[in-house]
This record gives structure tokens, C-alpha cells and sequence, in this order.
């Protein structure tokens, strides 16, 4: 699920503008999403941790998006909007997971 964050290119953006600078934020998060792996989650505390941190990367997109109002761009708009709906496929199956048969303690 999170390798779908794995796909962004951080090292082709150059912020000069405030809107470059939006979606290099926006690529960071999707930066630190990609490290995430649901199935090294074994306890409730990991999952815990896992939801907070999705939680977490919500708002941050959601505030980007309000930070830069003035500079939206499709370009942010649509990362935006793909970060979010990566964000909620994952609070999802995190929230569902539990690992084959193994169970959550």
C-alpha cells in the first residue's frame, strides 16, 4: 500500500516559486509515507502509532492546501488530492489489518 508514496522524484524539484515550494512539501510527505509498512504492525501501539502518523500527514496536506491558497495550481491541487486519497486507502487497511491470522495484542 505505502509504495504507492514511493513514486514521487524529491530530487527533480527545485523551489523558486511558492508553488514549487507546495509541492516539495507535498513530496516529503509522500516521502515519509513511503517508509511506513503496515506489516511490520504487531501490537495495538503500532497501530496506534501508524494511524497518527497518517493522521498526522492529513493534516499537513490539508494545511499546505490552505497556506497556499492564493498559489494553487492543478499540479497541487491534483498531488494534493492523490496524497489524501493515498492517505485514507491506508488509514483504512491499517484500521482493518490484522495481518493474516495473526492478531493484534
Amino acid at each position: 500500500m505505502f509504495s504507492a508514496f514511493s513514486s514521487i522524484d524529491y530530487h527533480s524539484i527545485r523551489a523558486s516559486t511558492p508553488a514549487q515550494t507546495a509541492v516539495k512539501r507535498l513530496n516529503g510527505i509522500g516521502e515519509v509515507l513511503s517508509g511506513l509498512d503496515i506489516t511490520a504492525i504487531h501490537t495495538q501501539d503500532e497501530m496506534a502509532h501508524a494511524l497518527w502518523t497518517l493522521d498526522t500527514a492529513d493534516k499537513c496536506v490539508r494545511l499546505i492546501l490552505t497556506e497556499f491558497r492564493s498559489e494553487r495550481t492543478t499540479d497541487i491541487v491534483r498531488k494534493a488530492n492523490s496524497l489524501i486519497d493515498l492517505i485514507e486507502a491506508a488509514r483504512d487497511e491499517v484500521s482493518g489489518y490484522r495481518g493474516g491470522s495473526r492478531v493484534l495484542s
